[in-house]
């Protein structure tokens, strides 16, 4: 056995010591600032002095210590938590460390966030579970642009419990004015963001000053160190006082006689005999049953996981909210958030993603990005995409309506996160702030003459068409030829091209990346009310994302969008370059040009993939027509 223990009361009575451990509160807590502001020193040092270190880690840390520790042969706490060969290497922190430690008061699980800029999106994934948060300040350099940067996040993520820890005080000769001059600075800029209170405490990780005992080389100071604040601080909330609120995780079903709903309560209590509603349905039922291991419970309050069943068969599924019947959450598909972007390629207006938002997942799209803003100054920014790291508020669309609580009143209802839906990447982290009104305002008009009905009367199926390729590929002359032999065989059609919808629909569009995916996005709009119609669509546009031309497939019906790939090699479609455009994007005369400086992605799995190389604009035509009537 270690001689480093948490407690005596591990060897005198191990039984009494895991009763007490049992009911030990829990503090969730990140740190977090610039770089080499001493996070990962703090959490080191936090894991020695509450002796959660045991003898075989210590001797492992010594030796790793005057290998690559950065102290001189001394002892180096932050080879703690820097687990990564890289952070060892370069003396930063680059993941996200979580470390549990407990003292005789409270248990602990602390995140180790990464101070450089790159890794905010790092920094945001440690936050979003925390009670409180610890922001380092290097007492030589003061308040820096990512001690903002952080500080606003943590603000904006909701932690209300701040640690103002100005480390290095020793380098600095414990100077109360250099203390007091940081205090004030970092006071100013929490007042423009709406920060109320702070604690701040001088101190220095590296010698354990004002880390579990006062310090006696600042006199002046009177407050608590910084364990005694992690002990006392309250993470009480008034969650269990409001409404019943619990998403449903999963629909339990262990055999014929048992359907419960799973979850953790988000809010309120619940008790047998209560009228819950299921949103976003709406259907009303009581609860019959709290189960949890090993009986039933009389009542159930938020921070439980349990099983609800209900008095009624009433339809619930994963991502579905238990509600209280009497006050119920909204419901809505339209919204303004804040957005902090995480992905190296940009946030584009218009574009598809998947929002995770808490046990459901919806497609949604950035509708209206309204600003994005400076950390350091607070301003506020018009941007038409959002960058790795940067915050923004934006307006956001969903293709469903969801139940949700603004982030500042619920946590799980209100916090979401956007994946890509092709890499599966998570993006960005959001806020919901409200609902649009004009969501409210704008309700489907039900109509007696149907898309089937159309399409019997023109004796056809409507769909769309959707070519794609390269500039030059002959995406237009072979969609020309296709909707002659169409009109000849008797069926109603209409050609979108590229060039032509600019003229008017889009007119207002240009060749951004933003722009490019509008257009898509309006042309796809367009195409799905010509299919009501029961026409068939021919679109020719060079359409380069997949994510787009994926964002028009599923506006429509299976088997209603056929992709038509017509391939031809860069160099090929560069030697016809029969408008010129080539020539003038390797001059530099035109930008974003797809093939030039800006990608194509080739599609995956068309329906069908034409040549241009080996089958001539006739021949292609007849293929495609031929595929269509078989169909």
């Amino acid at each position: 056995m270690s001689a480093y223990k948490p407690a005596d009361l591990i060897e005198t009575d191990i039984d009494a010591y895991l009763l007490q451990h049992q009911h030990k509160s829990l503090l969730r807590f990140i740190t977090c600032g610039s770089v080499d502001d001493g996070k990962s020193t703090l959490i080191g040092r936090l894991l020695y002095d509450s002796k959660m270190i045991f003898e075989d880690q210590l001797a492992a840390l010594e030796a790793d210590s005057k290998k690559v520790g950065t102290q001189g042969g001394a002892i180096d706490f932050a080879l703690l938590v820097d687990g990564l060969a890289a952070e060892r290497e370069q003396g930063i922190t680059i993941d996200v460390a979580y470390r549990f430690f407990a003292t005789d008061h409270r248990k602990f699980i602390v995140a180790d966030t990464p101070g450089h800029e790159q890794y905010t999106r790092n920094m945001v994934t440690g936050a979003s579970t925390a009670d409180a948060a610890v922001v380092l300040i290097d007492a030589r350099k003061g308040v820096l642009t990512q001690t903002r940067r952080h500080s606003y996040l943590v603000n904006l993520l909701g932690i209300r419990n701040i640690v103002l820890a100005v480390n290095k005080m020793d380098l600095v000769g414990w100077d109360q004015a250099t203390f007091d001059a940081i205090v004030a600075d970092y006071s100013a800029f929490a007042d423009r963001i709406g920060l109320a209170n702070f604690t701040a405490i001088p101190m220095s990780a590296l010698d354990g000053q004002n880390i579990t005992e006062p310090s006696t080389a600042a006199p002046w100071y009177d407050g608590p160190p910084l364990m005694r604040w992690l002990e006392t601080v309250s993470v009480e909330d008034d969650l269990q006082s409001r409404a019943f609120r619990m998403p449903v995780q999963w629909v339990n079903r262990p055999n014929l006689d048992f359907r419960g709903f799973s979850g953790l309560i988000a809010a309120g209590t619940v008790k047998p005999g209560d009228r819950v509603k299921v949103l976003p349905s709406g259907r009303e039922s009581t609860v019959a049953r709290i189960v949890v291991l090993p009986g039933d419970l009389d009542q159930a309050v938020a921070g439980q996981s349990v099983t609800i069943t209900l008095a009624d068969e009433v339809d619930v599924s994963r991502g579905d909210v238990l509600v209280g019947a009497d006050d119920p959450c909204p419901v809505a598909n339209q919204f303004e958030t804040t957005l902090v972007w995480m992905d190296d390629e940009a946030m584009l207006p218009g574009r598809p993603y998947l929002m995770k938002i808490g046990a459901q997942t919806v497609t949604a799209s950035i509708t209206e990005p309204k600003y994005r803003v400076q950390v350091n100054t607070l301003e506020h920014i018009a941007a038409k995409r959002l960058e790795l790291n940067e915050i923004g508020v934006c307006n956001i669309s969903l293709d469903r309506a969801i139940p949700f609580e603004a982030y500042k009143t619920n946590r799980d209802l209100g916090g979401f996160i956007l994946i890509d839906r092709l890499s599966n990447r998570t993006v960005g982290a959001g806020m919901l702030h409200f609902a649009l009104r004009r969501a409210d305002n704008i309700h489907w008009q039900a109509t007696d003459i149907g898309k089937d009905v159309r399409a019997a009367q023109k004796g056809q199926k409507g769909r769309v068409v959707w070519f794609t390729g390269l500039s030059g590929a002959g995406k237009s002359t072979i969609a020309n030829l296709v909707e002659k032999r169409l009109h000849a065989l008797g069926r109603h059609t209409y050609l979108l091209d590229g060039d032509n919808v600019r003229h008017g629909l889009n007119k207002d569009l240009g060749f951004t990346e933003e722009d490019r995916v509008e257009n898509i996005r309006r042309v796809a709009e367009v195409s799905k009310l010509m299919v009501d119609a029961g026409l068939i669509v021919l679109t020719a546009f060079i359409s380069p994302f997949r994510a787009e031309r994926r964002m028009a497939r599923e506006m429509l019906e299976d088997g209603e969008f056929v992709e038509v790939y017509v391939e031809t090699p860069l160099a090929v479609a560069e030697a016809r370059d029969v408008k010129g455009l080539y020539r003038k994007a390797r001059a530099g005369q035109l930008k974003n040009f797809t093939g030039i400086d800006s990608p194509y992605e080739a599609p995956e799995n068309a329906e069908l993939t034409v040549d241009t190389t080996t089958l001539s604009p006739v021949e292609a035509a007849e293929t495609i027509v031929a595929w269509l009537e078989r169909g």
